[in-house]
């Protein structure tokens, strides 16, 4: 009789990377992906860019006919569209979503596989390396442990930093450009990412995290996953510009729509005070002009975003507005 191996056999990872209108931002992030020293692992690309450059064209479809990545192209745009597609793809027990403009150190993955050895842990939320908000913060701030306010439903997204934050914690919710999930969430609990979050889908990861942690899976920081996020203005997974008009409503439907679809009654009206004072009267930590005209064009699509966020569950009733999900699976 053959004795039992101790020898742990490492979860396959599957790395999912949408990408909207970016060029060599998305080959230097495949690159640094395909360097990582974890032993199991592929790199899905869900591709939503209508024509690349010839030389970036050229590169993804030599890795892909390498083998080093899977390619897909869609016809259509959207960044939770996206990652629901791909986790429909990946082979993976393990899923880790970063964005097209990242750079990352070879022990990435490995940092994130080894928190889901505690079974309680069902997504780990990497720390960012933000290139904007560490310009914007005070020279070598650093936070060891989140405040309470950073788990309070209501008013923790001007609370949680996985900027600055040193020590791992639990915590409410990941960022978009470096999470990564237990596949079964998705295949066995039936969560996945609400399609309705347009735009950048601002607050998409936070939407999905609660709901996570309705099914009794724990959201964990740890800070040594943690990569650098460039921030470009332009591209990226969403398909309108963020000084847009169509932008600012968006923001704020996103962000109403989490709230009347996650929040009690007391923690919406607490996000929606904070939201006011923040994005609207723009006091810190928004720091927006107080030109009497900004602040009256702000309030404008502040009321415009919660009336369409209304709306939006409303037709949730009978339209759960899972539209790019239905398209993959005819």
């Amino acid at each position: 009789m053959t004795a039992p191996s101790n020898v742990m056999i490492e979860p396959l990872v599957s790395v999912i990377i949408p990408t909207y209108g970016r060029e060599k931002l998305l080959v230097d992030s495949i690159a640094d992906t395909l360097k990582q020293d974890y032993p199991r692992f592929e790199v899905l690309v869900v591709d939503q860019t209508q024509q690349h450059t010839l030389e970036v064209a050229a590169y993804l479809q030599t890795q892909a006919q390498q083998g080093h990545i899977r390619w897909w192209q869609l016809p259509w745009a959207s960044l939770p569209g996206a990652r629901n597609f791909g986790v429909r793809q990946a082979q993976g027990e393990i899923i880790v979503f970063i964005d097209d403009d990242i750079q990352m150190p070879p022990g990435y993955l490995a940092a994130h596989v080894r928190n889901y050895q505690h079974s309680e842990v069902g997504v780990v939320a990497g720390r960012v390396f933000d290139r904007m908000k560490l310009a914007d913060a005070k020279p070598n701030l650093q936070i060891a442990y989140l405040p309470p306010e950073a788990i309070d439903p209501g008013i923790a997204w001007y609370h949680i930093d996985l900027v600055h934050t040193t020590q791992p914690q639990r915590v409410i919710s990941a960022r978009g450009c470096n999470m990564s999930y237990r596949r079964e969430i998705f295949t066995e609990h039936g969560v996945w990412f609400d399609e309705r979050f347009r735009g950048s889908a601002v607050r998409e990861e936070s939407d999905i995290c609660l709901r996570v942690r309705a099914t009794g899976f724990q959201i964990w920081y740890d800070p040594d996953a943690h990569l650098v996020h460039l921030g470009e203005e332009t591209g990226g997974c969403h398909d309108i510009s963020t000084r847009s008009l169509a932008y600012q409503v968006t923001f704020y439907h996103n962000h109403f729509l989490m709230a009347l679809k996650n929040l009690t009654l007391g923690q919406q009206l607490r996000l929606y005070l904070k939201l006011f004072d923040c994005h609207v009267l723009g006091n810190p930590p928004c720091y927006k002009s107080g030109s009497p005209l900004k602040v009256a064009s702000r309030g404008v699509f502040y009321v415009l975003g919660f009336l369409d966020a209304l709306k939006t569950q409303v037709v949730g009733l009978w339209n759960d507005g899972q539209v790019y999900t239905r398209w993959q699976q005819k």
